[in-house]
C-alpha cells in the first residue's frame, strides 16, 4: 500500500499478488457471496461458518485456490 503514480499525480492504492487474489475470488462470487481463500479461512474458522467450495483455477494465479464461502457469523453458543 502507498503512493503510486508519477510528479505531478499520485494516488495511493494496494497492489500485489494478495490484492490480485482478492479481485479475482470477488470475479468469481455470486451476487451476496463472499468467497475467502484457505489463509483467510484458517484466521477467521472460529469466528465464521463457511462451506468449502473447491479448489478453483483464477486468472493471473499459477495455483489452484481452495475457495470457501462464508456462510455468516458464528453464534455464541457454538
Amino acid at each position: 500500500m502507498g503512493r503510486i503514480g508519477f510528479e505531478g499525480r499520485f494516488d495511493y492504492s494496494a497492489i500485489g499478488s494478495v490484492v490480485n487474489l482478492a479481485a479475482r475470488l470477488c470475479g468469481e462470487a455470486r451476487d451476496g457471496q463472499i468467497l475467502i481463500d484457505e489463509a483467510v479461512h484458517k484466521a477467521v474458522a472460529a469466528l465464521v461458518e463457511c462451506d468449502d467450495v473447491a479448489e478453483i483455477t483464477l486468472k493471473g494465479i499459477r495455483r489452484p485456490v481452495r475457495t470457501f464461502n462464508v456462510l455468516g457469523l458464528k453464534t455464541a453458543a457454538e
